[in-house]
């Protein structure tokens, strides 16, 4: 499969994924529930950013295909939108 459509594909399914955990926080918002989601969601945000950051940097560095390169920060970011999903599904 070429290299960019694989792309295109994970960056949809972020998408998606996302969507889901948007809805999620939106349910909880007004509750104690979500007020703490909201405390939660600034500094996560940051975190997430600065490793997208260092996972560019450490593709460009090995020389990866820009691709490539994106396709392992599209990877981070959907682990971190699963994990949240996860907890806020319980």
């Amino acid at each position: 499969m070429d290299a960019w459509f694989r792309l295109g594909m994970s960056a949809f399914t972020l998408g998606v994924e996302t969507n889901q955990v948007i809805a999620l926080r939106l349910m909880r918002l007004g509750s104690p529930a979500g007020d703490r989601e909201l405390l939660r969601m600034i500094p996560e945000k940051v975190e997430a950013l600065a490793a997208a950051g260092l996972l560019a940097a450490g593709s460009a560095a090995r020389g990866e295909s820009v691709p490539a390169a994106m396709e392992r920060v599209v990877r981070s970011y959907r682990k971190r939108v699963r994990s949240n999903a996860r907890r806020l599904k319980r």
